[in-house]
């Protein structure tokens, strides 16, 4: 067993993490700040390859893997999860379903701009109502002649109302089932059709550079051949999409743990108190021995999680556990960065306040603590 990286994977964590210090770090603060979509950081991820990471080259993608991305995200969340979360989303949640799901010709009209970082795509799964539990949908989408028609609405979508957002996928009630259950099918509704509207962006803790938004959709019609996957697969196909991306937030949530043992390193270091640097005190030392700690082995987790998955293996517990842990971590790496950093840990130009405001989300998006502890649990046979 050898957790150490390939010289490809090291080659590309090297570049990433060239790229959040040298291009992220110096601009993301003032789009954080102002609440507006970093455009032209976006464009030079695209540019770079990123968005195209885990994607065959015949999709216009690099030919990597789903490893390769959590790597990515890592480097660029241990310097801001706003652009993270963005090039997260932007793959697994949206190109991912396209990929995973969709017919030839589906691929062909929306994978080659979604993997180049041109156009993004959103997963409308979250609704208002119905947080953690997915199963309770209430849009519904009823098959008139060769269009659905939609009705209904998502909370809480990522990438859903930027410049260049192409699509969103949306789970829908599509039918009952013989059992009585209710029938969920997932349907792309392109950006700018009639009855699909975006409301304005949320105002948020943290993600400030990210784009959300809540979705409406008043008999909105689509073709019917935009049906992605299989009628009534709806659940299963987005239980997939979520297993995958549960490794993704946990390779992002180490990155935010281990900026903020990085900054707190930095500050220690610089920062004298009673004649000494403050990382000369066993207090400080302690505090930051635990930060790497906790880093440390939510990578291993994530690490483990990504390998089963490529390997072919069941992986949802181990992606629950992995997700759980760093989720956890980051939240506690960041109330600790705070506290070292003092009265400069809570001024917003200070990278750990961004950190600190960030992290708490990562413990309910794609699924709370709470469900990543039921599926750990149920997949023991509890």
């Amino acid at each position: 067993m050898d957790f150490r990286l390939s010289e490809e994977y090291e080659a590309l964590r090297s570049s990433v993490r060239s790229f959040a210090r040298e291009v992220v770090a110096p601009g993301i603060a003032d789009h954080y700040e102002r609440h507006t979509f970093p455009y032209e950081i976006v464009a030079q991820m695209g540019k770079m390859g990123l968005f195209g990471l885990p994607f065959p080259e015949e999709h216009g993608g690099m030919g990597g893997d789903y490893f390769a991305l959590c790597l990515a995200l890592e480097e660029l969340a241990r310097v801001d999860s706003s652009v993270a979360i963005t090039l997260e989303a932007a793959v697994s949640l949206g190109a991912m379903p396209i990929y995973r799901f969709g017919t030839a010709e589906q691929r062909a009209r929306w994978l080659p701009k979604l993997v180049s970082g041109e156009a993004l795509a959103g997963f409308g799964l979250t609704e208002p109502g119905f947080g953690s539990d997915a199963g309770g949908t209430a849009t519904r989408a009823v098959l008139d002649g060769d269009e659905w028609v939609i009705n209904g609405s998502k909370a809480f979508i990522t990438n859903s109302g930027t410049d260049i957002t192409a699509l969103v996928t949306v789970t829908a009630v599509t039918g009952t089932n013989p059992d009585g259950s209710k029938e969920l099918s997932t349907i792309i509704v392109p950006s700018g059709t009639p009855g699909f509207a975006v409301a304005p962006g949320y105002s948020k803790v943290g993600w400030c550079a990210s784009d959300t938004h809540e979705l409406t959709f008043d008999d909105c019609r689509v073709p019917a051949e935009n049906l992605l996957g299989q009628r009534g697969r709806g659940f299963a196909q987005f239980l997939r999409i979520l297993d995958e991306g549960r490794i993704a937030i946990a390779a992002l949530s180490v990155g935010l743990a281990q900026g903020c043992v990085d900054e707190s390193i930095r500050y220690a270091k610089d920062r004298h108190a009673f004649g000494r640097p403050i990382g000369n005190f066993q207090a400080i030392q302690f505090k930051i021995a635990d930060m790497e700690r906790r880093a440390y082995t939510s990578r291993l987790a994530y690490y483990d999680a990504a390998a089963r998955m490529l390997a072919g293996e069941d992986f949802k517990r181990h992606a629950a556990i992995a997700k759980l842990h760093a989720s956890e971590s980051a939240v506690d790496n960041a109330r600790e960065a705070t506290q070292i950093h003092g009265g400069y840990g809570f001024m917003n130009e200070f990278p750990v306040a961004r950190f600190w405001r960030d992290s708490k989300i990562l413990e309910i998006g794609e699924g709370t603590s709470e469900v990543q502890r039921m599926i750990i649990a149920r997949d023991l046979g509890l």
